[in-house]
């Protein structure tokens, strides 16, 4: 039973959890809980209604009806949802969902939406619809039409490069119709995602504007989300394990981002020096939160801060973490000379 990171699993008690690895134990799929059944609930499917949850709704749930989703994971030594794969009604597939809509006699005002973004990357990026898909609530059909945000994933880290290389050259043209965000979005988003001073407003907004992985199509905001392919996908479940070794903050120059926009964001790192904390011989710099996702490229030289981390596995190295807490708090992945003037 394969699962990917944008895959949906719908369950035999009714829950929809979104996929978060792509590496799973034999015995359960690691996701996160997302829409619950709810007679009073905002999202409706097949004649049946149901709320989308937050974090600690999400753990209070499952612990208070279904605690069978939740185990003590030994590779990461935290708390984790998975489906057990006896739980397992169906995978939802990104890929198959956008066909679907694709193939739409009457598709509505959403879907069209979806359509027009999968047509331009097909037709100024040249990437075939085999390795385009569409995730978010518009895949397990639990979307509202009027406020849904489009939530469209690019298979193959080459292939989102190149769909946001491919937007950054159409998102001010005034005849595409993927345009660049206005700048009372980023505000929004600012005060959603920074609740410290690790960053500026002039920051976060020249950080995201040069991202090209976030835009509008036809007053709807849309992100270019980034999976692998399956034969990207290496390794097995519990072959590497992770053993917390406290707070570090290094400068270090990036030397590979394929998978900056990956889950998570991995930037391999060289030249590393250690300003705070333990030195220990950093190898990479991972980021859990969208926040920093694309922050830097190769050949830049960054500082950051978060959590250190010893992977053991066939080799032992040790990496950085950034967004170890939802909101991220003291951590963070910058420039070390951004230049605002």
């Amino acid at each position: 039973m394969r699962a990917r990171v944008r895959d949906f699993i719908y369950t035999k008690d009714d829950l929809f959890l979104a996929t978060t690895t792509y590496l799973h134990p034999k015995d359960r799929i690691l996701s996160f809980l997302r829409y619950i059944p709810d007679p009073d609930g905002d999202r409706s499917r097949d004649g049946s209604r149901y709320s989308k949850v937050d974090s600690k709704q999400a753990y209070t749930f499952l612990n208070d009806n279904f605690p069978e989703y939740l185990f003590d994971c030994e590779v990461t030594r935290v708390e984790m949802m998975g489906v057990p794969v006896e739980k397992v009604e169906k995978i939802l597939n990104p890929v198959k969902r956008l066909t679907e809509i694709m193939n739409h006699p009457y598709p509505d005002e959403l879907l069209l939406k979806v359509i027009k973004v999968a047509n331009t990357f097909q037709d100024e990026a040249g990437i075939r619809q085999k390795h385009l898909g569409i995730s978010g609530s518009v895949l397990p059909d639990l979307y509202d039409p009027l406020v849904s945000d489009i939530d469209f994933v690019v298979y193959g880290l080459k292939n989102h490069q190149k769909a946001m290389e491919t937007f950054k050259s159409l998102k001010n043209d005034n005849n595409s119709p993927l345009k660049a965000i206005a700048d009372d979005y980023w505000a929004r988003l600012y005060d959603k995602r920074i609740k410290d001073s690790t960053l500026s407003y002039d920051e976060f907004c020249w950080y995201e504007n040069r991202k090209n992985n976030r835009g509008v199509v036809d007053g709807t905001l849309f992100d270019i989300l980034a999976t692998r392919e399956w034969d990207e996908i290496k390794g097995n479940y519990g072959e590497e394990t992770y053993e917390p070794c406290g707070t570090v903050k290094i400068e270090a120059t990036v030397s590979d981002a394929l998978a900056a926009f990956d889950n998570p964001a991995v930037y391999q790192v060289e030249e590393v020096d250690i300003l705070e904390g333990h030195h220990a011989p950093i190898k990479e710099v991972a980021s859990y939160t969208h926040t920093y996702s694309g922050q830097a490229r190769e050949g830049e030289r960054i500082t950051a801060r978060g959590k250190l981390e010893k992977v053991m596995g066939k080799k032992t190295y040790y990496r950085l973490i950034v967004g170890t807490t939802r909101e991220s708090l003291g951590e963070y992945i910058k420039l070390k000379n951004l230049n605002l003037d």
